[in-house]
């Protein structure tokens, strides 16, 4: 197993290689206390981060998001990325479209958007007043703020989850979602202003050759 300092360091080194299993466990986690309560997730093989070669006409050190194959890029030099496995939004909760991160938070408080309240009040209204950040909370350990030019805050997150078996998946109110260990990887490479590109369904196959 690799540690997750390691695999920061050693990861990017792979120059367009697979990673070797077990690398996705990211053990090291990162130094916020509540971070010890990450467990290890135990995830299929091909579920693990991956460095994989792109088709042209990526820039680097971009997020990607491919609904159709639950794939999120976080793309590198030499038209290479770093590729993680995610949930995604379910059917018309899924909205493409080109975002930045405005904002990233450390073990979050999560709040029920206004459209999670209308569509299930009966499930959003008794936490309406939202839940504190720990490991059962919906945006786990780590969440990036999907913000546009236009509106600012857009209520989409990239974030974490304890929950494994989500992942994969369209599973959510429109977020991407990672497990917990690799969504602390991804937060301490993204950012705030970088783009992200939540790419429309069918686009034609996945941006790695």
């Amino acid at each position: 197993m690799i540690n997750r300092r390691a695999f920061v360091k050693t990861g990017l080194a792979a120059g367009g290689l697979a990673l070797g299993a077990g690398s996705g466990a990211l053990a090291a986690r990162g130094d916020n206390p509540l971070d010890a309560l990450i467990p290890d997730y135990n995830l299929p093989e091909e579920q693990l981060p991956r460095i994989v070669r792109l088709r042209p006409g990526f820039k680097p050190f971009e997020v990607h998001v491919d609904p159709d194959f639950f794939y999120l890029y976080w793309t590198l030099p030499n038209n290479t990325a770093l590729r993680y496995t995610v949930g995604v939004g379910m059917g018309s909760l899924y909205h493409p479209g080109e975002y930045y991160v405005g904002m990233k938070r450390e073990w979050p408080t999560w709040v029920p958007t206004p459209g999670m309240l209308e569509r299930q009040p009966e499930i959003y209204k008794p936490v309406v007043q939202g839940l504190p950040g720990g490991i059962d909370n919906p945006l786990g350990a780590r969440a990036l703020y999907l913000f546009t030019k236009e509106n600012g805050d857009s209520y989409l997150r990239i974030h974490g989850t304890n929950d494994p078996a989500t992942i994969g998946g369209a599973v959510s109110n429109g977020c991407a979602r990672l497990v917990n260990d690799q969504v602390i990887d991804i937060y301490d490479r993204v950012p705030i202003g970088t783009r992200v590109k939540l790419n429309a369904r069918s686009e034609g196959g996945p941006a790695h050759v």
